[in-house]
C-alpha cells in the first residue's frame, strides 16, 4: 500500500471512529508495520498543520485520534447544543490529583490521603470519564483499583502521564507544611 493510500485509510478510520485508535490496531487492519502507521500519521499531521486545517491529530501514548482544533470550538458551539460543562470542584480536583499521581490506587488509599470519604468524588470522576477501574488489588477483599483515562489526558492537554509535573522532595516538604498549617487553622476554629 502506498503512503498516500495509507494516510487516506488512516484518516478515514480516525474520522469514522471518533475516539482514539491504537497504532497496533491500525497496523493490523492495514496489514503494515506499526512504524509505517506512525509515519503515515505524522504525514497526515503535517498536512493538517501546513494547510491550516480545522482538524488535528492527538497522540495518546500508543493511540491516535482525529479531532477539531480548539481554536475553532466556538463555531461548533454555535451550530450544536453547547455541551454540559464539567465542573471540577476543589474536592474533585484533589481526588483526581491523588489518583493521577498515585495510580493505580484503591478508594481506601485515596480516603487515607484525603482523610475523608471519597465515594462521591470518585463516582463523579468516573461519571465524567476522567477516572476508570483498572482492575483489582491483590489484597484481602480484592478492592478496585482506579486510574486516569484517555479523556483525562485530553482534558488536561497532555499526551502521557509522564507529562505530569514531577514534584521534588523540597516542593513536597513545602506542600506538607502548608497542609499542616491548614489543619492547625481548622482545629483552632
Amino acid at each position: 500500500m502506498e503512503l498516500k493510500q495509507t494516510t487516506a485509510a488512516i484518516e478515514t478510520i480516525l474520522f469514522a471512529m471518533g475516539d482514539s485508535v491504537e497504532i497496533a490496531a491500525l497496523a493490523e487492519v492495514l496489514e503494515i508495520p506499526q512504524e509505517d502507521v506512525r509515519e503515515a500519521v505524522r504525514v497526515l499531521e503535517e498536512r493538517f498543520d501546513a494547510e491550516g486545517s480545522g482538524l488535528k491529530i492527538n497522540w495518546f501514548e500508543d493511540a491516535v485520534q482525529l479531532s477539531s482544533r480548539p481554536e475553532y470550538y466556538e463555531y461548533l458551539v454555535k451550530i450544536a447544543k453547547q455541551p454540559k460543562r464539567q465542573v471540577l470542584t476543589d474536592t474533585l480536583m484533589e481526588t483526581l490529583s491523588i489518583i493521577a499521581f498515585k495510580q493505580p490506587v484503591t478508594r481506601a488509599e485515596v480516603e487515607s490521603i484525603r482523610g475523608v470519604n471519597s465515594d462521591f468524588a470518585i463516582n463523579k470522576l468516573v461519571g465524567f470519564g476522567l477516572v476508570e477501574e483498572k482492575g483489582r488489588k491483590e489484597a484481602p477483599g480484592r478492592p478496585l483499583l482506579f486510574g486516569t483515562t484517555e479523556q483525562f489526558l485530553r482534558s488536561f492537554g497532555i499526551s502521557s502521564l509522564e507529562d505530569l509535573p514531577d514534584f521534588g522532595s523540597e516542593q513536597m516538604e513545602e506542600f506538607r507544611e502548608e497542609a499542616e498549617k491548614e489543619v492547625d487553622m481548622r482545629l483552632e476554629i
